[in-house]
């Protein structure tokens, strides 16, 4: 349903005024999107960390005490771990 406000402004032939609601909607889009980047980039860091334990040497591996199993097992883990 439209405002008399809009009405009116399309009988005088100007374009209609956008609702107030939109820059609120615009700024959630926004924050989302920002969001989602951030995600994406954890899983990526995620990614190269697991990447970087199977690369490591098993002299490496235990100086950080994991064994090369249990390096390979945290490779294998779910991106949502």
């Amino acid at each position: 349903m439209r405002t008399d406000h809009a009405v009116a402004q399309r009988l005088a032939g100007q374009a209609p005024v956008p609702p107030v609601h939109t820059e609120t909607i615009l700024r959630a889009l926004h924050a989302q999107c920002i969001a989602a980047a951030k995600w994406i980039t954890r899983q990526m860091e995620k990614r190269r960390s697991r990447l970087a334990l199977l690369e490591m040497t098993d002299e490496q591996l235990k100086d950080i005490g994991l064994s090369r199993g249990q390096a390979y097992s945290e490779f294998r883990r779910g991106s949502w771990d």
